[in-house]
């Protein structure tokens, strides 16, 4: 126990110096992280220290996966069943075009450029299509852009395309069993009657009993989560549906979202994103820079010219545009799993596996830091607020419940 507490500790300040490094450079704290657990990892493995860090701990891993599924779950909270159905066109054909451009490109990349066998390429298709759920969603919460259209226009053009990859990570290597058929048959029973049951849970015990709406909530994400890792899926695909679900009962309490919001930004997410940093091998990178190079233009390039042309249609300022393609060019949640299932079930190497990861990070970092930097839409950034307290100004939503 005092090891777990020790290693505890030692992440959250990490996360904590992460914090004041994003405030200071004013990016991204999810993509702050995911740098400094690269850093962390270099200088654990520098000393021989690597596994001091516990990055594959089974109770590491569970609140990393923890923060993913609580973050999948707030960013579908975001998207209100109205403003899809108004929007279906767009995100429908950019999130499909985001998934198909890269898929394409990066398989035949490492077919004919790389010499992969074909199940290796496909499997690097897959992983290099994804786009960020986890990390648009931290950057729609700190620029505010998750309470717009737009902003909500580029969390439902993700969801198309991460559905694209786990559907064709499914068909392509996962038999259809029937676990599938048992949990698409549960899922959508329960889907169907989440929001009557979160209504009368809240009616009737709500503001009596303690928290028992983030209990509830939570119970179902983690019993769903669980049912899709038997059935050969992700636990992060069910909590996206679930958070859509009860966009409207979550829109009723704000106060209740934002508390959850900071539980799961203030504690578990740290531990998702530099976990995801530490997976990056820098000696791998310098012994075959133009593997990496050619897979990371490949992804990003093929998601750059596949999709801002068709954002072009949605979108009539050129930063927008750009803004809107650089996000979707992400990658991180739906990768590395794509690219650790290649890795278990033989489909790719180590080494395949370490450049797929690699790429998969470096593709979070880099566009986002591009698009923040360059073609920050401020026109459509949220007013500044008031803070009750002191009467003091602060640009941007805070996390703090």
């Amino acid at each position: 126990m005092e090891q777990i507490f020790t290693i505890a500790a030692l992440w959250l300040g990490l996360a904590v110096v992460s914090a004041v490094v994003a405030y200071h450079l004013r990016l991204s704290i999810a993509l702050v992280e995911i740098c400094v657990g690269v850093v962390a990892a270099a200088v654990a493995g520098s000393f021989g220290k690597a596994e001091a860090l516990g990055a594959n701990s089974e109770w590491l891993r569970f609140l990393a996966a923890s923060g993913a599924v609580l973050l999948t779950f707030l960013a579908g909270a975001e998207l209100k069943p109205g403003v899809m159905r108004k929007k279906i066109k767009e995100v429908s054909v950019v999130g499909l075009v985001g998934f198909f451009a890269p898929f394409i490109g990066c398989t035949a990349i490492a077919f004919y450029a790389l010499g992969w066998d074909l199940q290796a390429s496909l499997l690097c298709g897959v992983a290099l299509s994804t786009t960020s759920m986890a990390v648009v969603y931290a950057v729609m919460l700190e620029t505010g852009l998750n309470k717009t259209e737009f902003g909500k226009g580029i969390l439902g053009a993700c969801f198309i395309n991460d559905l694209g990859t786990v559907i064709a990570l499914g068909l392509l290597f996962a038999p259809f069993t029937y676990k599938t058929v048992i949990f698409i048959v549960i899922t959508a029973f329960l889907l169907a009657i989440l929001p009557s049951i979160s209504r009368w849970l809240t009616r009737v015990y709500a503001h009596r009993t303690a928290a028992i709406r983030t209990k509830w909530v939570i119970l179902v994400l983690f019993g769903l989560g669980s049912l899709a890792l038997w059935s050969g899926s992700e636990a992060v695909l069910p909590a996206y549906i679930v958070g859509m679900v009860l966009a409207e009962f979550s829109a009723r309490d704000t106060f209740w979202i934002r508390r959850l919001r900071t539980l799961t930004v203030g504690f578990l997410t740290p531990f998702y994103f530099i976990r995801a940093g530490t997976f990056v091998s820098l000696p791998a990178l310098v012994s075959a820079p133009t593997v990496f190079l050619m897979l990371l233009g490949g992804k990003v390039l093929s998601k750059i010219f596949g999709l801002y042309p068709i954002i072009r249609l949605f979108r009539r300022r050129s930063d927008e545009r750009w803004y809107y393609t650089l996000l979707m060019s992400t990658g991180l949640t739906f990768g590395t799993i794509s690219a650790l299932y290649g890795l278990s079930h033989n489909i790719v190497t180590r080494e395949q596996y370490s450049f797929l990861t690699a790429v998969v990070i470096v593709s979070a970092v880099v566009p986002t830091l591009i698009a923040g930097f360059a073609f920050l839409p401020r026109h459509l950034l949220p007013k500044p607020e008031v803070r009750v307290e002191g009467a003091q100004w602060k640009e941007g939503p805070s996390d703090e419940g």
